[in-house]
């Protein structure tokens, strides 16, 4: 299993959302999220079109064959894959954890409003020092959050740490598009128009201009699943969505 004490530092771990603050990324992020957290979910949907709900089903479906009884969601922000999760799996628990309690809180209402109390449990956590015993999970899922780990190959370590042998990792996040046509497009709408649109909603000036910072030095594709082999994960594999916009990678432990 890969030594942590090795961890190489990636381009994507120095972008925060404020490059004044003396906070760490794990605080700007935190507090980023909480600021944001009653308008997430809106704006989540509205700049995607509606595409983010289809990508989380395509990402739950390659848990399909492993029928998982327990599920891990790290950075569960607000739950929706959680709550997508129990309807497309139907594991007996969900864990989600978060480093933001505002995103945490809308998920939890969320919740209790799918009367899912039961199965699916909200909880402040980081990824890079889950609070879980070794081999305690099936399946575990990152939904659009690997960015916002502050050393990416401990959070990833920390996650083949809890995972059961055999369990799979899930994880899906944005990626930048190939194609000339599509990736002037997604250039000028990832520059422009969703900060404009963020700063206007969100009332946070700083939260989607760090989106399109960090999902450009993000290390996408075969260098990130050279990551996850370097760390022990077997039969690594990604597949891109949306013309690349967005990916899935998963391994097995």
């Amino acid at each position: 299993m890969y030594i942590c004490s090795l961890m190489t530092e990636f381009a994507h771990d120095k972008i925060v959302p404020d490059q004044h603050s003396a906070l760490s990324k794990k605080e700007q992020v935190a507090d980023m999220f909480n600021s944001i957290a009653l308008r997430y979910d809106f704006l989540n949907h509205f700049l995607s079109a509606g595409i983010d709900v289809y990508w989380r089903k395509i990402a739950l479906k390659q848990l399909a064959a492993i029928k998982p009884l327990s599920l891990l969601d790290v950075a569960t922000g607000t739950g929706d894959l959680a709550i997508m999760a129990e309807k497309i799996l139907k594991p007996t628990k969900i864990i989600g954890i978060d480093i933001s309690e505002g995103m945490l809180e809308i998920g939890r209402q969320k919740i209790k409003k799918a009367g899912l109390e039961h199965i699916i449990e909200l909880s402040t956590g980081d990824s890079e020092a889950i609070k879980h015993p070794n081999n305690s999970f099936d399946a575990v899922t990152v939904s659009f959050g690997v960015r916002n780990f502050e050393h990416l190959e401990l959070g990833l370590s920390e996650i083949y740490r809890v995972l059961k042998p055999g369990g799979k990792l899930v994880i899906l996040e944005f990626s930048k598009p190939k194609g000339f046509l599509i990736k002037f497009i997604y250039n000028f709408y990832m520059k422009i128009i969703t900060p404009l649109i963020g700063k206007m909603i969100s009332k946070n000036k700083n939260a989607y201009s760090y989106l399109d910072a960090s999902i450009k030095k993000f290390p996408e594709g075969k260098e990130f699943i050279k990551v996850l082999d370097e760390i022990g994960y077997q039969n690594t594999q990604s597949k891109t969505l949306s013309l690349g916009i967005c990916t899935i990678y998963f391994g097995i432990k």
